[in-house]
């Protein structure tokens, strides 16, 4: 390849990186900020009949006319080499490529300005404090709900977390269709050793139960799982009976693990365990200001995100410390009305956009190859068919 046709392909490139920044400065600048990100929200797909769409083919079809005209009158002389003509090949791929993906720059213009408005440090923030408040923003008919409300899902104060056995109590032995359970609560423990210490341990502990009478089988029982990490083994097992129903300190708002919306990459169960820890200090720990505190950062929270919400900060603190002391009271005047379906789907736009990016659509993929592949082939046969004329005419 000589040093024209070199100094040729740079000016090309030069030229494509200048529009393609161009195209990621117009994205940054059309980005309308986060009260108009809804579930529809994407990045840009080349929908054929926008601005961008529009203005890409003129732009496309300006840049390769003029590329093909001085790379055919004045690069196509020469007579080159296989491996050489190999390497023009991919050079005309790649400006195929990149002379068709102006639409993917402005993508990252969006981005760019998302993540300006909203870094990950303060969207995790965001999340934290719907996590840590989740409980108080229930509609009032899900407090009644088993399925979110159970002693097993308790996290916070230990010796929560809790396992459920469920025995079943026969009135007459002899007549199985009449009976009832009974439900106790065990705390979950888990003991660490190293493995010799484990097997030397238990080869002991067998014959000294069967000693003094000790069924080890019942022991054995209460083990909920073994794992090895490394050369230790670590035993989840049942530990003592607890009874959370009767803990003056576990209220309905504690009675749940589930999370808003997880953080990324942040294990779930540390998560829910923290969380919970810190439910449980604005319930029982702090002053009556730091929950207030909290509401009030929800109620900046719901506006920053345009979310619709008939929430005073001062009337829930007070609901849900009333609540909180009366337990058997039926939880239907709590006043913590908000639009839940749309920031649910706010937030999973975000962890969308913020985590699984997608700047080619699925709905284009097959066009966008063959408009590559398409254009690529066309400037490789005019390329070959202009230089073959020209070195049969010299």
């Amino acid at each position: 390849m000589d040093r024209k046709l070199k100094l040729f392909l740079i000016k090309s490139f030069a030229v494509l990186a200048v529009i393609h920044m161009a195209y990621f400065i117009y994205g940054y600048v059309k980005f309308k900020g986060l009260k108009d990100i809804n579930i529809y929200t994407e990045f840009y797909r080349f929908k054929f009949y926008d601005d961008v769409s529009i203005s890409h083919v003129f732009v496309t079809g300006l840049f390769l006319f003029f590329f093909v005209i001085f790379l055919l009158r004045n690069h196509s002389k020469k007579k080159y080499k296989l491996s050489q003509k190999l390497g023009i090949g991919i050079i005309l791929l790649l400006v195929s490529f990149f002379s068709l993906t102006f639409f993917i720059s402005y993508s990252f213009g969006f981005n760019a300005k998302l993540r300006t408005d909203l870094p990950e440090k303060d969207l995790n923030k965001d999340k934290t404090l719907l996590n840590v408040l989740q409980p108080f923003l229930y509609n009032y008919t899900s407090y009644s709900s088993e399925k979110l409300f159970n002693p097993e899902n308790i996290l916070y104060p230990k010796p929560y977390p809790v396992i459920e056995q469920i025995d079943t109590v026969y009135y007459d032995p002899n007549n199985k269709e009449y009976y009832s359970t009974e439900s106790t609560y065990y705390s979950i423990d888990t003991l660490k050793m190293l493995s010799t210490d484990h097997s030397k341990i238990s080869k002991k502990a067998g014959s000294v139960f069967e000693f003094i009478g000790l069924d080890p089988n019942e022991l054995e029982k209460r083990i909920i799982s073994k794992k090895k990490i490394g050369d230790s083994t670590e035993i989840v097992f049942k530990g003592v009976e607890v009874n959370p129903q009767y803990d003056d300190k576990m209220c309905i708002f504690l009675e749940n693990k589930f999370l808003f919306f997880p953080l990324h990459n942040v294990p779930e169960r540390q998560q829910q365990y923290q969380n919970a820890v810190k439910r449980y200090d604005l319930l029982y720990k702090y002053s009556q200001d730091s929950l207030l505190s909290s509401f009030q950062k929800l109620d900046v929270l719901l506006k920053k995100y345009n979310i619709e919400s008939q929430i005073v900060p001062k009337d829930l603190s007070k609901d849900v410390f009333y609540y909180r002391d009366h337990k058997q009271e039926p939880l239907n005047a709590i006043r913590n009305t908000y639009e839940r379906n749309d920031l649910k789907d706010k937030f999973k736009t975000l962890d969308r956009l913020f985590y699984k990016p997608n700047y080619l659509h699925p709905s284009i993929m097959e066009i966008f190859i063959s408009a590559v592949i398409g254009v690529w082939v066309v400037l490789l046969l005019l390329y070959s068919i202009w230089n073959f004329r020209n070195r049969k005419l010299s």
